[in-house]
């Protein structure tokens, strides 16, 4: 009994297997839209897809983030500059999408552009550091997708949503993580809503990799700036040594962090080209090994190993 229940295991794990690698054909007929195509996950996307056979049209926020996309791809890749929290310019952008797609409409389209913010203590933030990851994260994120959203309907095609393991769990305060928590939930109603649509909608949780977007230096500088316009009775509590040793925490974060941005790609080509993609997907040894587990464990747990990484404070009682 137990050698064909073993027997049975390994079927199903094989059969598992293959529906994952059977892909779509006719690539070189379809058109897919990609945001934040400057640097980062979204270049490097752009420029494999291209090679790939796609019609790229990469999006990207500035003029020199063009040209240089365009220098290193074919002719079949577009750029177009969009900033995604300026509506206006999504609208003009989705319109330009479609006279260039045409009756094919859009098979992808994979929502990529993303800032970081502050990360600091949230007693030491103002709404308005909260703002700008909220604006760009999620409601530019929201707004690209429902201007292209017809166009993919059309094409009975994709949307890809890169959230991250921010969206798991919170690794620290300001604007980031509530931001990708709701993109999670903007995610799960568009999946249910697009089935009868014929539209796949997936989403990807980045662990930490090496990007503009994760810089520790630039974190680091950013938090040190808050520090220095706080009020001293916020100062007495956290105490001098606490922003020092805060700085080095976060830039010693750059030895733990994905250097290979091919593994978050590797995770939109399969939602785009598999004939049976899956609704998550996790990209990084720290996102599948750490974060994700830790995010389905008891909060007790979860504050326990997290808080265990804080820097002390000097006097938390100076209220």
């Amino acid at each position: 009994m137990l050698f064909w229940l073993l027997a049975l295991l390994i079927l199903c794990g094989f059969l598992w297997n293959y529906k994952r690698q059977l892909k779509i054909t006719n690539i070189t007929d379809k058109y897919i839209f990609i945001t934040g195509c400057d640097t980062g996950f979204g270049n490097l996307a752009a420029r494999t897809f291209d090679k790939k056979g796609f019609h790229v049209i990469a999006a990207c926020l500035t003029e020199s983030g063009s040209t240089a996309l365009k220098a290193e791809t074919s002719e079949r890749l577009h750029t177009v500059l969009l900033d995604v929290t300026d509506p206006e310019n999504v609208k003009r952008a989705a319109q330009w999408v479609k006279n260039q797609v045409g009756e094919k409409g859009l098979w992808g389209l994979i929502n990529n552009a993303g800032i970081l913010g502050v990360l600091a203590p949230n007693d030491w933030l103002t709404v308005e550091d909260y703002r700008e990851p909220v604006e760009v994260n999620l409601f530019g994120l929201i707004s690209v997708t429902l201007n292209m959203l017809p166009l993919v309907k059309k094409a009975r095609g994709r949307i890809v949503n890169v959230s991250s393991i921010g969206g798991r769990l919170a690794f620290g305060g300001g604007g980031y993580s509530p931001s990708k928590y709701a993109v999670e939930g903007f995610n799960d109603s568009l999946r249910r809503d697009m089935k009868a649509f014929g539209v796949h909608v997936a989403c990807i949780e980045p662990g930490l990799f090496k990007t503009n977007l994760s810089d520790p230096e630039k974190a680091a500088e950013k938090k040190l700036a808050i520090w220095k316009h706080l009020s001293p009775d916020i100062k007495q509590q956290y105490g001098e040594s606490y922003i020092k040793k805060s700085l080095e925490k976060l830039k010693g974060t750059a030895s733990f962090v994905n250097m290979d941005l091919s593994q978050v790609v590797e995770c939109m080509d399969h939602a785009l080209t598999s004939i049976f993609p899956k609704t998550r997907y996790a990209a990084g040894k720290d996102a599948k090994t750490f974060w994700i587990p830790l995010s389905h464990m008891p909060a007790v747990l979860q504050d326990f190993l997290l808080l265990k990484q804080k820097v002390e404070l000097a006097n938390p009682k100076a209220v």
